[in-house]
C-alpha cells in the first residue's frame, strides 16, 4: 500500500511509503473551548487536497485555501496532525471505488487530529485530545475539519502519531480477516501474498501474537531479499518469491508447518493461484484486492477434490453494518500494540507542501520506502502536516 501515508496548518506535513502521510499541524494555535456568548464560532482558515472531477490523481488534485466553517453546537473542530494516502484514496479520486464523496470532494478517508475547539453542547471532547474518525470519514486531507463530535473517536496522545493516523484501514483489515473466516488456533498455519503489504506486514504479527505461523508470498524484483529478511523480522516463519514456487508440489517447501487452513489475496492471477496451491482440503481463501487486476483463475479440481472455499473482504462493508463500538475497541486494541512496539510497520515523512512528491511516491512513479508521509510547512499555521499512502498524511 502506498500512502498520500502510505496525511495540511501546518508546521510539516508527511509522507509515508507504505502508507504516504501527510503531517498538517504541530499546534501552534491555541486551543479554545467555545464561544457561548454573542460571535458563531468557526474554525481557522483550512488548506485542503481537493478534486473537482474524477481522473488520474496527479491531474485533478490541487492545493486550495478554504475560508472559516461555522462550528455548531456539537461540532468539534479537530487540527489534523497526519492523514494517509491509501490505495482506496486513489480510487476515489479516479472514480472507481464503489464508495466515493460527490465531487469536489477533498481527498482523505483516515488520519490522526487534535480537538481544536468545541460546541457548546460537547462534553466527551476537549481542546487537546487526540481524535480519530471513527468509522473512517472523508475529507481529513486538510488542516482543520469540523464535524459532529459521534465522527470522532479519542484515543490516547502515547501512541505513535504515524500509526494512529493509519490504524484503521489497514491494520484493521488484518485483524478481521484473521478472526472472521477460519478459527485458527496456536499452532496452525495461514498462507498469504502481498506480504511485504501493510495489511500483510500486519498479518504476520498479529499472527505472531496468537502462535500462528505465516507462510508468505512476495514478488520477484530487485531488492527481494532484504524484503524477504525484513518479514522475518517481522516473525514471518517462510517467505517465497513467485519464482521460487514453480516446483510441482509446493507443500514440499513447507518443512514442519502444517499445510494452512486460510490464505489472503490482495494480487489475483498467478499469486493468487499459488495461495490456492498451499492450502490444504477444506482451506478458505479470503481475496481484499487484486493489484494484479488479474482475475483469480481456480481449477476444477481444487473445488471438486480439495473442496476449497473463496471468500472477499471488504471493510466498508464490515463497518456499515452498524459496528461502531466494536470497531472502536479494536481500534484501541491495535494503538495498543503499536504503542508497545508489537505491531510495527515502516513509514516515511514528506512535507505537506510537496504534496505532488509525495502523490508521485503514493502512485509508485518515485522510489519510495514501504510508507511515505508528506510534512509540510505553512506560514500561516505553526503546525505540521502529513500525508500518506497507505501511508500516512500529516497535517
Amino acid at each position: 500500500m502506498t500512502a498520500l501515508m502510505k496525511s495540511v496548518g501546518v508546521r510539516a506535513m508527511k509522507l509515508l511509503s507504505s502508507a504516504v502521510n501527510f503531517r498538517l499541524n504541530q499546534c501552534g494555535e491555541t486551543p479554545i473551548r467555545s464561544l457561548r456568548s454573542f460571535s458563531t464560532l468557526r474554525s481557522p482558515p483550512s488548506k485542503a487536497i481537493v478534486y473537482e472531477q474524477h481522473g488520474s490523481p496527479d491531474s485533478v488534485t490541487r492545493l486550495v485555501n478554504l475560508p472559516p466553517v461555522e462550528v455548531r453546537d456539537n461540532d468539534v473542530c479537530v487540527k489534523m496532525i497526519a492523514a494517509p494516502i491509501n490505495p482506496s484514496d486513489i480510487n476515489r479520486i479516479e472514480g472507481v471505488y464503489p464508495v466515493r464523496p460527490p465531487v469536489p470532494a477533498i481527498g482523505g478517508y483516515e488520519g490522526v487530529g487534535e480537538v481544536y475547539a468545541v460546541g457548546s453542547k460537547v462534553n466527551a471532547l476537549s481542546p487537546g485530545d487526540w481524535v480519530i474518525p471513527s468509522p473512517p470519514s472523508s475529507g481529513t486531507w486538510q488542516t482543520f475539519v469540523v464535524k459532529e463530535e459521534s465522527v470522532w473517536h479519542k484515543i490516547d496522545k502515547s501512541c505513535p502519531m504515524e500509526y494512529a493516523a493509519t490504524i484503521t484501514v489497514n491494520p484493521l483489515t488484518a485483524l478481521r480477516m484473521l478472526e472472521d473466516f477460519v478459527s485458527l488456533a496456536s499452532g496452525d498455519s495461514l498462507v498469504q501474498n502481498g506480504a511485504t503489504s501493510i495489511v500483510g506486514q500486519c498479518v504476520i504479527q498479529l499472527a505472531r501474537l496468537r502462535g500462528i505461523s505465516t507462510i508468505n508470498i512476495i514478488r520477484d524484483r530487485a531488492g527481494s531479499d532484504e524484503a524477504r529478511e525484513n518479514l522475518k523480522a517481522l516473525g514471518a516463519d517462510q517467505v517465497f518469491s513467485e519464482s521460487q514456487l514453480n516446483v510441482k508440489n509446493v507443500k514440499s517447501l513447507l518443512g514442519e508447518l502444517p499445510e494452512p487452513a486460510l490464505g489472503f489475496n490482495c494480487v489475483g492471477g498467478n499469486a493468487a493461484s499459488l495461495v490456492l496451491k498451499f492450502l490444504r482440503e477444506g482451506g478458505t481463501m479470503v481475496t481484499y484486492g487484486g493489484m494484479s487486476k488479474k482475475p483469480i483463475t481456480v481449477s476444477t479440481t481444487s473445488f471438486i477434490f480439495k473442496d476449497l472455499e473463496l471468500k472477499g473482504f471488504w471493510l466498508q462493508n464490515w463497518l456499515s453494518l452498524g459496528k461502531v463500538r466494536e470497531c472502536r475497541e479494536m481500534i484501541d486494541y491495535l494503538l495498543g500494540l503499536a504503542r508497545d512496539g508489537k505491531l510495527k510497520y515502516e513509514t516515511e515523512l514528506v512535507p505537506f507542501d510537496e504534496f505532488p512528491v509525495a502523490l508521485d511516491k503514493a502512485l509508485g512513479k518515485v522510489v519510495r520506502r514501504d510508507c511515505t508521509t508528506i510534512e509540510s510547512q505553512d506560514t500561516t499555521m505553526a503546525d505540521e502536516s502529513r500525508l500518506t499512502r497507505d501511508r500516512p498524511i500529516e497535517l
